[in-house]
């Protein structure tokens, strides 16, 4: 499991930051994430076909809009992505939004690939 500090309200699609403010802050999550992954010593990750990953949001507090949240983590996804030597292009996201608690974390898993899960519809399947 790969484990990161909440990311912060600047990296929100409605931010109005200057380009030269929100850089210095997309580096830092990026270059956290590239670091935090390389510190949680994943198995290789398989050169072709999707990626399920899965980002269990903890805020800080009540403050801020869940639709919101995963628009924050471009930046940390990179970096995730560089770590592994992949392109973010091949992750298949879920999230999950827990209660609040201080000072907040993303909890990032990474899945394996899509072909590898096995779906079971259960009773009420077709």
């Amino acid at each position: 499991m790969i484990i990161l500090p909440w990311p912060p309200a600047s990296l929100s699609g409605h931010n109005k930051n200057r380009w030269w403010v929100l850089a210095k802050v997309v580096k830092a999550q990026r270059d956290g994430a590239h670091i935090a992954t390389l510190a949680a010593k994943l198995p290789p990750m398989p050169d072709s076909g999707d990626i399920r990953i899965h980002f269990r949001f903890v805020p800080p507090d009540r403050r801020g809009d869940r639709v919101s949240f995963p628009n924050r983590l471009k930046a940390a996804i990179d970096g995730i992505a560089d770590a592994l030597e992949i392109n973010d292009a091949r992750f298949l996201p879920s999230y999950e939004f827990c209660e609040p608690q201080a000072p907040g974390r993303v909890e990032v898993e990474i899945l394996g690939r899509e072909s590898d899960v096995s779906f079971d519809p259960g009773p009420h399947g077709n």
